[in-house]
Formats: C-alpha cells, structure tokens, sequence
C-alpha cells in the first residue's frame, strides 16, 4: 500500500512539473551595446504588468521564466535608450539578443552613475560598492591620472595608509587580505611607482565592483574584500582609438573587429616618461613604469564564446648604474563561456598570474629576486531555476609557487656566492554553491556555502623543532627569540606538510517594505590560506608571501553586518547605512625586532594572534541633475591582539588589544560633479582622517655620550590628522560636436591648499643644540597637473 502511495505521488510530481513546463516559457539572451557589441553588465529586463525582472550577469546574458502569454518587455540601462518590445510566449522559449543604443540627450553628459551604481533595494546583496570608468576618470587624483583604487579610496569603509603608500584597507583590514581579480586573475601588487598609480588603466575596464561583506560563495581566499575588475572585450564593429597625454604618463588603447560582428581585439598600453626629463638636470636616477592589456573575443555561435586576456605591467626604479628595483605582474585567462539551455549559463576558466620582484645592488655585486606564481583551474554555473529561484555553483583549484627570494652574481668579481632561499608550494581546491531565492514580495535570501581546502606542498628542506614551536620565551628578559631548530627534514613534493579544509557558509537577507525603503543583513565567514610578510603600514614590493603550513595556520573571518537602505525622490537622492562587526582568528604578529627581509626560516619570528573590527558607514548619493555626487563617512575601530601562548608569556603589547596600522577612527569623503554646460564641467573631493596610528618615542637615555629614545606599546600614538581638497576642471571644444575626432582637457590640482599631510614623523638628534627632536616628512603639497584626452 505505501509503494501505491509513492508511485501514486511520483506520477503526480512528474505531471505537476510537466504541467509547469507547459505553461511557462523562457526569455533569454545577451545585451549589448549596439556601436561595439560589448557586453554589458547589470543591464534590468523587467516586465511592468508582472512587476518582475532580472538583470544582465556578468558576461551579459539574462533568462526570466514566465507563464505564457504575450508580454510588454522593457530594458533599461542608464545613459542609453530604453527598449520597450512586445514578446509572445505563447507556444515557445525564445532567445532575444538586444542592442542598447547611447541616449542621443545624454551624449555630452558626464555620467557619474551607472545601473550598477544605483541602490538595489530587493537583492540580499550589501556592502557592495560599484563605480563606473566615467566616475573613475572624473575624480580628481594626483598628478591628473584617473586611477581605480585612488577612487574607490572614496567610498566609505575604504582607507589606506596615506600618499604613496600601497594598496588600500577595507574594514580595518590589512592590504594581503583584498582579493584582487583583473579578469578573474589574481593581481598580487595593484601600485605602480610604490603606490602613486594603481596598475589598472581605465581605458581598458568595463567594471568595478568592491564586495566589503555579505561576499558569495564564489569568492575565498581573503578576509577582507573583492575588488572585482572586468576589462572591455573589444569593438567588433569598427575600429576605435582613445588615449591621453599627461602630466607624468601617457596611454592609447585600440579596439577593433577582427571579423565583423564576430571577433574583436583590444590592446591598450601606458607609461610614465617624466624619468626621461632627469638628465637635463645632470640627475642620473630615475623611476618609470609601463604596462599593457590586451584582449581577444570570438563569438563561435549563440552558445560559445571564448575569450583570450591578459596584462602585463614592469616598473623600474634606477639610481645610478648602483640599484635597480625592477618589479610588476603578468596574468593570463582564457575563458570559455557556455549555454547549455535557456536557463543554464557556464564560464570555463584557465588562469596565470605571477608577480615578480627584482633587485640589483651593483656595488655589493648581487642580484636579487623573487615572486609568486599561481595557475587555477575556474568553472562556474549560473542555473536561472525559476524567477525566484537561482542557483550559482563551481569549482576552482589554484596551484601556487613561491619563490622567497634567489641571490646571485652579478659579475664574475663579485665575492657573493649563488644561494636560493627555499622554495615552497602548496594547493588551494574549492568548491561552492549560492542560492538566491525570493522568499516573498517582500523577503529575498541569498544563502551559500564554500568548502575550502588547502595543501602545504613538500619542499627541499624543513626546520623541525622542539614541541613544535619556532617562537621560545624568555621569562627572564620578557622577551621573543628565535628558536633553534632541533634537526631538518626534507619531505618531497608529493608529500603534505599540513592540510586545512574550512567550511565557509554565508548568507545575506533583505526586507522591503515598499519600493523606497529596505533593511538588509548578511553574515559571512571566510578562510585566508596566504600572507603577505610585511611589518610595515604599507607594504612595498620586498615583502614576500607565505602559504600557511606547520607554523602558520589560516586566517578565519567572521563577519556579521547589518544596514538600512532607502531611494528619495525617484532615485534622484539615496542613502545606504551599514554597521559592521568582524573578528579575525589568526592574525599574524611579529616578535619584536622581527628579520622579514631574506629569512629563510620566516616561523621563527611569527606569532598566531586575533584581530576585530567594527564601525558604521553612511553613503550619500545625489545621482542626477547638473550637480551629482557623494557623502561617505565611516566611524571604526581596528584593534589586534596576540596573547602569551601560556600563563608565563607576555604577549605582544602585554597580551591587550592595540591599533592595527590602518585604524582610522574617522573617515569623511566628500565627491561633486557640476556640468556647468556641454563645454565645462567642474569635479572636486575632500578628504578628512583621524592621522594614523604610530609610536612615539616615551622616554631617552644616555650611551657613550649619546641620547637614545625608547619606545612604548605599540601603535599608541598618532599621526596628525589627514585632510585635503582636489578640484579638476573639464574643458570639451565645442567643435568636437559633429568630428569624428574628439578631445578634452582636464585642468586638476591635488591638495588645493597645500596641506602638509604628514607620512611620518621621525625622531632624530639636531646636530647645533644636540637635542632629539621630531621631524615631519612630507610627500605632497600642492600639485597641478594638465591631461589631453582623445577619441576617435
């Protein structure tokens, strides 16, 4: 009688669902920008009589399932023309392919938001920020060159540790904890000339986005955030070219068919010249970096596309013929996008990335060298279930070569003898799924889960201590010392050192209360598996990373946050506030006096602590009219903590929580667009910190007749307060209307009332009055700068 039953309710599930099929078809397609044929992101297909609608992924494709019937569909994207187009989904599933014109009225407007910009009130996804490349070119940055993460640096929860320093934070979190993808590459070092420039070239980005929190399942590796960075793929309809002259560098990018409407290139390079002025100055060093993207597209049919992407980017910092710094990163991705049905879209990756860093000190007679390689293995489905139900699953696996560092002869004179420091190797495989589901009108949930895990790979020889530990303490002196090993091992590469695996679950929620008005909150857990081995507040190219092993266990993130997001006046007005709580275990920690420069044995001055964060971030947005721009402010806190491993041990700092390096208590920026007319328009931003945190000598004392200061707990002090304003002016020649050519300049000046932000403050004896003293050190002042952009 139960197998009756169960037979009974098979027939019934299997003719419910073929009912279902019967009535209901799917729209799918790709949207495309009809001048280019680029792909485009975010784009929203709605239905208004349903009042349902999906947007354009990644790679811009769509698929909505609807009952049948006939439909009015409508497709939006701003800066371009609305599509308004009657469908029938009568009797099939029909695959529709749109092309967005560019909006004849907005031609000659500067666009500082796109769809991806705009406040998403339904969708579970928060702390997420996007810029358009026609923000990123508008704001005003040092020396006049638009540059990604200077701009991102004015979003809220965004800092970094001041002019010239590298990378950015995000979240009270230290830079090696941003995953940066170019492309889906792994982008190791994102500055140029020690963080004046970022490595990307917004000629050639089609996306930006920055995931704080709430991060899908798809992403791992780091504990702090995504920047997430998508190139163009290249006009398959006619050959374009834009570039610039700048004040320091210059850049050009072409993009072209390779087979009408079928296969496009782009290649795009920059560089700095400003080395090239120094010898009418009799001044022999110099600094210069150049890199180049490059991209290749071929739509083989409605179900296949491949592409080919890569970068390269080198910068080169010389002084004389007696040092040469040479360092940068080369990536690679083929990838292969795949339809299987109307509702089941793939992405095939294979990936390269490697940063290199080299060194030549020709008056010790060495060269120096060192880096990281990865290759990864990414495949990645997105399932369009049903209109409230998606499904997102993949795997990835990355395999990964360090090199510490290598030292050799320069010249056959040089006494210095070849040595490599020892290589190491590990494996990274994951594997997720992410549901996104509309639980009611009101409810969407987006709920996943990452099973991570990674492998120490074997290398030539490994240090073996007594009970495990490579950190002793003197209970004595109160102090950390290295300890000595007890004997060396040395495993093959076959064989594991240490094996992780951490499950990592997220899920993020919204409520909407009407369509002005939402409340979101997500919780997210994530595994770091690499570091980055540097003790300073921002990293320069030397550092070196380490995979996690015997010694150095994962770092573990727990994030929780929670926000209230509203639009005003029909979007024109928007306002997004989040509040954030996230703990760090394993947080890496240096023993006093810590050697991280050419340590073999690098266990021996690390130590396992913790590290928390927590704040409140508030976004302003006035996103049309003349005047468009942005409030973001943060209040924070980032604090570590490394406590004695027993009872004896003391810690670092005495076991208490102290300041992180990138502890900005307050953090206000403030962004503005005017369009004066078609001919002029006028961009500034002001930037407002808490100084940075930093140690101050507490105390001196005398040895052989010289006065020495001491130093107390760490990070105790801070920098004075950080603040400047930066104007840019716009000028388009009203003969660019009707030229196929047209041109603009851009008039900037960084630091408009030459504020003297302080990068250091060191302490030094003057040598008249043989007293200590503290002195200021300075990067910029006042700094204008002239741009001539083309296109054509």
């Amino acid at each position: 009688m139960r197998t009756d039953h169960r037979l009974s309710f098979l027939i019934f599930l299997i003719f419910s669902l073929n009912v279902y099929s019967q009535n209901r078809y799917t729209l799918s397609g790709t949207v495309t920008e009809a001048s280019s044929n680029e792909t485009l992101i975010g784009v929203t297909i709605s239905i208004p009589s349903l009042a349902k609608g999906v947007i354009t992924n990644e790679y811009g494709f769509y698929s909505i399932t609807l009952p049948q019937g006939n439909y009015e569909i409508k497709v939006s994207y701003l800066g371009f023309e609305d599509i308004i187009q009657n469908i029938d989904l009568s009797t099939e599933n029909k695959r529709i392919n749109f092309k967005l014109v560019t909006a004849a009225e907005q031609l000659e407007e500067v666009v500082v938001t796109e769809d991806v910009e705009k406040l998403n009130l339904r969708k579970p996804q928060m702390s997420v920020n996007s810029l358009s490349t026609e923000t990123i070119k508008k704001v005003p940055v040092i020396l006049g060159e638009a540059d990604i993460i200077k701009s991102i640096l004015l979003l809220p929860g965004v800092t970094n540790a001041g002019e010239g320093s590298s990378g950015f934070n995000v979240r009270g979190g230290s830079v090696d904890q941003n995953l940066i993808l170019l492309d889906e590459a792994t982008i190791f070092n994102s500055s140029h000339l020690f963080g004046f420039f970022s490595v990307f070239n917004p000629d050639a980005i089609k996306d930006v986005k920055l995931f704080k929190g709430g991060i899908p399942a798809r992403y791992g590796g780091r504990v702090s955030s995504v920047l997430e960075i998508f190139q163009k793929e290249g006009n398959s309809k006619e050959l374009k070219v834009n570039g610039g002259i700048g004040a320091v560098a210059s850049r050009l990018l072409v993009e072209g068919p390779i087979i009408q409407d079928k296969a496009a290139f782009l290649i795009g390079g920059r560089a700095s010249y400003a080395h090239l002025f120094l010898p009418l100055f009799d001044v022999d060093n110099s600094a210069y970096f150049y890199d180049l993207n490059t991209k290749l597209n071929f739509k083989i049919n409605d179900k296949n596309n491949i592409y080919l992407s890569g970068y390269f980017g080198r910068d080169v910092f010389r002084i004389s013929e007696s040092f040469i710094n040479t360092y940068g990163n080369a990536v690679m991705n083929f990838r292969w996008n795949h339809l299987f049905t109307d509702k089941l879209f793939s992405n095939l990756s294979l990936i390269y990335s490697d940063y290199y860093y080299g060194l030549e000190l020709d008056f010790v007679g060495f060269k120096w060298n060192s880096g990281i390689q990865n290759f990864n293995l990414k495949y990645d489905f997105k399932h369009y279930i049903s209109n409230s139900f998606q499904l997102n699953y993949g795997l990835n696996n990355i395999y990964y070569q360090f090199n510490p560092g290598k030292i050799e002869p320069n010249r056959p004179s040089s006494g210095i003898l070849e040595d490599q420091l020892i290589q190491k190797y590990a494996n990274e495989f994951a594997i997720y799924v992410d549901l996104e589901q509309e639980i009611t009108d009101n409810l969407n949930v987006q709920y996943g889960l990452r099973l991570s895990n990674f492998m120490r790979l074997g290398q030539e020889e490994l240090n073996v201590y007594e009970d495990n530990t490579a950190v002793q303490f003197d209970p004595t002196l109160q102090i950390y010392e290295k300890a000595e090993p007890i004997s060396t091992i040395n495993p093959k590469k076959s064989e594991r050192l240490a094996t992780y695996t951490q499950w990592e679950p997220r899920v993020a929620l919204s409520y909407t209360f009407n369509p002005d008005n939402s409340v979101k909150a997500s919780y997210t857990r994530l595994a770091q598996y690499l570091h980055l081995i540097s003790n300073t507040s921002s990293p320069t190219p030397l550092d070196v990373w380490t995979p996690s092993g015997p010694f150095i266990k994962p770092q573990l993130l727990d994030q929780y946050a929670m926000g209230y997001f509203k639009n005003i006046k029909d979007g024109m007005y928007s306002m997004e506030s989040e509040v954030f709580f996230k703990k760090i275990q394993n947080r890496i920690d240096y023993i006093d006096g810590a050697n991280l420069i050419a340590n073999d044995a690098i266990e021996q001055v690390i130590l396992n602590g913790e590290a928390r964060a927590y704040g409140l971030e508030l976004l302003v947005k006035k996103n049309l009219g003349r005047w468009q721009g942005w409030l973001s402010y943060t209040l924070s806190k980032s604090e570590q903590k490394t406590p004695g491993r027993t009872m004896e041990e003391s810690g670092i700092n005495m076991g208490q929580w102290y300041n992180t390096p990138y502890d900005k208590t307050h953090d206000l920026s403030v962004y503005g667009n005017y369009e004066l007319n078609n001919k002029w328009s006028f961009n500034s931003n002001f930037v407002l910190q808490t100084g940075q945190p930093t140690n101050y000598p507490i105390g001196q004392f005398e040895y052989q007749n010289l006065t020495i200061p001491y130093y107390g707990l760490r990070n105790k002090e801070r920098l004075p307060a950080y603040h400047r304003i930066d104007v840019s002016a716009t000028l388009t020649p009203r003969k660019n209307k009707g030229r196929k050519l047209k041109s603009e300049w851009v008039f900037s000046i960084y630091n408009l009332y030459n504020r003297k932000n302080a990068a250091s403050i060191g302490f030094s004896r003057n040598s008249d009055t043989g007293v200590n003293e503290a002195v200021r050190t300075s990067i910029f002042g006042i700094v204008p700068a002239v741009t001539y952009n083309i296109k054509f």
